[in-house]
């Protein structure tokens, strides 16, 4: 059973890899051939193994197609103008730098045919007069849309597969505020069923940030409703770089702490009434209480992904009590990922899954192994008197033990993620996570609970005393020299074997898990052998770099491709700023363009024609920023040319010059083709349809839309 949501998750792994999208026909033919080999060939062993690992994989396929099939929607286009959108209001999120960041379900879009109008649009609203955007208005907007982005580098995370998995069909910015508008369709249904409790959560936010002011008020709006967008950069990093950013986001152990306070006290209650406690299992009533809990803490939080993954898990756990089942086995674990893949395929490629399940996984893994090995020595558990030195040592050890073991199953998916290492997250831990679970998400609880009676100063003022201890930690650990250490990208070889290993450690319960440290040993041995790009070409042409003598990046030029070079620094573990990398010696330019050296190959960026038979005669690669797809007059097997076209098509390039001759890789050829990746077809937007024509009254009725494609 353990190694059945494995399977099903290398399934859907299966599908969001193979290069094109395959037919739903072949893929739900193969999934029924899959599980009738598992029914009707059951005899021995291996028939049940061989049987079993073949239906979880085929299912896992099968569930990846269907999901996205199901969310399969239209994508904005590049180089659409900016239109005016009318819509409903989803979700309104508060930022950091000011203004709101604004999910609205479409319902038309000026000049663009309803078949190929997106279902959701993500923007930016700027600070501006105007009544308060609220959740289930109907506004219009003047909005640049973009389509969601792709990967900034060949197997990098791809934000256009995760919005098409959500839903979400263009992102941009608003050229100002959205004005109520009157919409004559009704409001979809699932947008009707969620609005109520949208508009509790929008309620519950602005009721914390009155009475906790500042970052204080917008950390517990995150801890309470799950909107994080007021707080601010500075403070997340802080939290990211001590190791405890896992804090700021609802996850398992603000609904462990917040369901097991639900359950505790039920419990707690229920034994004061003798009647009660000596005629029924209450425990198994707390566990109901506590499930609800759980429930009612997933909708308050917006049922973010973490947070349907904890609650998911806790049903569970829960559901085990109710059984007179243990709670905390690896087998409630393997279900909880088993529904959670299976309702959601998506979740699989969620960073915050993978990493959440890594560490919920290795600590169950490492306390049934401590219950093992005191069983094999014969260790009768004692319980001491009192509160003495000897609970304050276990205390504080099991929380450093703990975030020990969690910190080490989740270390290969941070290198791999995000390329970094904290170095002093269990000192962070150690403090912080007391003051989270012992006085933080009590006040938390303790404010929903008198929030509708009008007495939530109190407990907030309490909660905001904890989040400034916790922002002290964070700040503190995160100032010592060394916190963070950039890692480099480490190869997909060297992940997968550890992640192999890990699981084998963790899911065997006999002496054969031991065989699991030998993938992992192999994976930190293979890590540091990744071989970085020579030249990085994106941006459409105004971005390109090369690697110097010293190994490190020089770009030649920055444009608009800011974020785009700065994920390029995190791949190579570079803390160089941006402006440190930009401008290097490493190209010779003139008019007509500018060029480097990077082993035995040469790079040309041809500006102008001019310099193009030159540049043929001399180069191995030519970067063309200039209109159309030149040719090289040498004619035969001339330098490969990546022309504007290219990069627009296909993405960022990356190259080695090393070895014999010279390779290239796009991210357009690592990512096939599938629904995500597939670019839009262009919009025709007439001109009467644009930005021009939006009323500039407040509340006024906006004209019909012309729908012509």
């Amino acid at each position: 059973m353990l190694w059945v949501p494995v399977l099903f998750g290398a399934g859907i792994l299966a599908y969001l890899s193979v290069p094109t999208e395959p037919g739903r026909g072949p893929v739900l033919a193969a999934a029924a051939i899959g599980v009738l080999v598992w029914i009707l060939w059951r005899r021995g062993l291996a028939a049940l193994v061989i049987g079993g690992s073949l239906a979880s994989l085929v299912l896992g396929f099968a569930a990846g197609k269907l999901a996205s099939d199901r969310v399969a929607a239209p994508v904005v286009p590049a180089g659409l103008p900016p239109v005016r959108v009318v819509g409903w209001v989803e979700l309104v999120e508060p930022r950091a730098r000011g203004g709101e960041r604004v999910l609205l379900r479409v319902h038309v879009i000026d000049g663009v045919a309803p078949e190929v109008t997106p279902r959701r649009v993500r923007f930016s609203v700027p600070v501006g007069a105007g009544e308060p955007l609220v959740p289930g208005a109907a506004v219009t907007s003047v909005v640049r849309l973009l389509p969601p982005a792709g990967p900034a580098l060949p197997g990098a995370f791809d934000f256009a597969r995760t919005a098409w998995f959500s839903g979400l069909g263009g992102v941009g910015s608003s050229t100002g505020r959205p004005m109520a508008t009157p919409i004559a369709a009704p409001l979809p249904l699932d947008l009707r069923l969620w609005l109520p409790v949208e508009r509790v959560r929008h309620a519950i936010s602005r009721r914390i940030t009155a009475a906790l002011d500042g970052e204080r008020g917008a950390i517990a709006s995150a801890l309470i409703t799950g909107e994080r967008g007021g707080i601010t950069e500075a403070t997340n990093a802080a939290y990211r770089d001590s190791g405890i950013f896992h804090i700021l986001s609802i996850s398992g152990l603000h609904m462990t702490v917040f369901a097991g306070a639900v359950y505790f006290s039920i419990r707690f209650l229920l034994s004061l009434v003798p009647a009660l406690a000596l005629r029924f299992d209450i425990k198994k009533w707390a566990a109901m209480a506590g499930l609800a809990g759980t429930a009612g803490y997933l909708l308050i939080s917006g049922g973010s992904p973490p947070a349907v993954r904890s609650a998911a898990m806790l049903a569970v756990m829960f559901a085990a009590v109710l059984l007179d089942r243990p709670a905390l086995a690896l087998r409630n674990v393997a279900v909880a990922a088993l529904v959670i893949l299976a309702l959601s395929p998506p979740s699989l490629i969620d960073v915050g899954f993978q990493m959440s399940f890594a560490a919920v996984v290795a600590l169950i893994s490492g306390l049934d192994a401590w219950r093992a090995w005191r069983l094999r020595a014969g260790t009768v558990e004692t319980r001491s008197a009192g509160y003495g030195s000897g609970v304050v040592l276990a205390f504080v050890g099991s929380i450093a033990l703990t975030t020990l073991i969690a910190t080490l199953a989740v270390a290969p998916f941070a290198a791999y993620y995000f390329h970094k290492s904290t170095q002093y997250g269990i000192i962070a831990n150690l403090i912080a996570v007391p003051i989270c679970n012992l006085l933080v998400m009590p006040a938390a609880l303790a404010t929903l609970v008198m929030m509708p009676f009008g007495l939530e100063a109190w407990p907030l003022a309490v909660m905001g005393t904890g989040i400034d201890a916790m922002t002290w930690v964070a700040e503190r650990v995160a100032a010592i020299p060394g916190a963070i250490v950039l890692v480099a990208a480490i190869p997909v070889e060297a992940f997968s074997a550890m992640v192999v290993g890990g699981l084998w450690l963790c899911l065997w319960q006999s002496r054969l898990r031991l065989f699991g440290l030998v993938p992992i040993l192999v994976g930190i041995g293979l890590a540091p052998f990744r071989q970085p790009p020579d030249v990085l070409i994106g941006g459409r042409g105004e971005l390109v770099a090369v690697r110097d003598r010293d190994g490190r990046l020089a770009a030649l030029e920055l444009g608009r491709s800011r974020f785009e070079l700065a994920r390029w620094l995190e791949h190579d573990g570079d803390p160089r700023r941006i402006e440190d990398v930009v401008g290097q010696r490493a190209f010779i330019c003139d008019h007509d363009g500018c060029s480097a050296r990077s082993g035995a190959v040469r790079i040309a960026v041809a500006k102008h024609a001019a310099a193009l038979e030159a540049d043929c005669a001399r180069s191995g690669l030519i970067i063309w920023t200039g209109a159309g797809a030149p040719v090289c007059p040498t004619g035969g097997i001339g330098p490969r040319i990546v022309t504007r076209r290219d990069l627009e098509q296909s993405g960022t390039h990356i190259g080695w010059t090393s070895g014999p001759g010279l390779r290239l890789v796009s991210v357009g050829a690592l990512r096939g083709v599938r629904p995500w990746t597939v670019p839009a077809s262009p919009i025709r937007v007439p001109p009467e349809a644009r930005a021009s024509s939006v009323p500039g009254a407040p509340g006024r009725p906006p004209p019909e839309p012309a729908l012509t494609p």
